[in-house]
């Protein structure tokens, strides 16, 4: 593809975007991507910005979720972001350090609520398909004939390295949970279909809302898959301070064991929760993939200007 079709397809895209928002009143809204802060994701590196003499200026944002929430926390109302992005270590054919990211926030919304949106949007983009959700545990169940909220480390490590082959040593569990539904659960998935995934374990939740489903708490997180390629990740929003501020703490102590650099914790973003963050439901997609999926291709270079 050509440069000239290239900003032809992507300008399209992002006017049907646009449009798609702009017909339902939610403001478009365009945030910081150096800041202070970043995320303490243990999964997740950022790229830092030293200026000529060598001091750290802060870091290019992995995600415009802070920003956007400080913004919700002071009354802006339904909101949706249009952005570059950057994360560290990411290049694949589905990965881009430098990606597009398209962030909106509903109030008053729940994961479900949202989930509708997500798959009406995304059925505009690509053209009419049939949307399954199905839920975490249930996939796993299915697939892999593992329960994921019923098994012992031990027992889903033997499993995992049965299923992948030789692993590191250092996994935890939510690793080897991660490993498998990436290698094994996502390419099942029917390639003409979108596939939501929702209520994963709490121990995933990040940002959201944890609930209690037939004695097992589950987040209120959903992923968003077309095919086997991953679109989206959703969240019905955390709006408790203390709890977010308790699960950063937890995410450094992870990042501790797997040998990676703690992550300062940022106040600006804890100090917003406190101020009341508005029940709400957000959700983060990468515009390039979509992009890919449109048109048919394979590697995410294809797309990108």
């Amino acid at each position: 593809m050509n440069s000239a079709t290239k900003i032809k397809s992507r300008n399209d895209l992002l006017k049907q975007v646009r449009d798609f928002f702009y017909q339902r009143n939610v403001l478009e809204v365009d945030t910081p991507l150096l800041r202070k802060y970043t995320v303490t994701d243990p999964y997740m590196s950022a790229l830092s910005v030293i200026d000529s003499k060598g001091n750290k200026q802060g870091y290019l944002q992995t995600s415009p979720e802070y920003a956007m929430k400080e913004l919700l926390s002071s009354g802006s109302g339904d909101i949706f972001q249009l952005s570059k992005m950057f994360r560290a270590d990411e290049k694949s054919e589905i990965h881009s350090s430098e990606f597009t990211m398209l962030e909106w926030y509903r109030i008053n919304f729940d994961h479900l609520k949202l989930i509708d949106e997500v798959s009406e949007f995304v059925q505009q983009i690509v053209g009419a398909k049939e949307t399954k959700i199905v839920n975490y545990r249930e996939v796993f169940i299915e697939i892999l004939s593992i329960d994921p909220f019923n098994i012992s480390f031990e027992s889903l490590k033997e499993k995992s390295e049965i299923l992948l082959g030789e692993l590191p040593e250092n996994l935890l569990f939510d690793n080897y949970l991660t490993l498998l539904f990436s290698e094994k659960i996502e390419p099942a998935f029917d390639k003409n279909q979108i596939t939501i995934v929702k209520d994963y374990p709490a121990s995933q939740a990040s940002l959201a809302k944890t609930r209690n489903l037939n004695g097992i708490t589950t987040a209120d997180r959903f992923e968003v898959y077309l095919g086997g390629m991953e679109l989206a990740n959703g969240f019905n929003e955390l709006t408790d301070a203390q709890q977010q501020l308790e699960r950063f703490q937890q995410d450094n102590k992870i990042r501790k064991k797997l040998g990676s650099q703690e992550i300062e914790i940022d106040e600006s973003f804890i100090n917003a929760l406190e101020k009341g963050l508005p029940n709400c439901a957000g959700v983060a997609l990468g515009i390039d993939r979509l992009l890919m999926l449109k048109l048919g291709r394979k590697n995410i270079t294809e797309v990108i200007l």
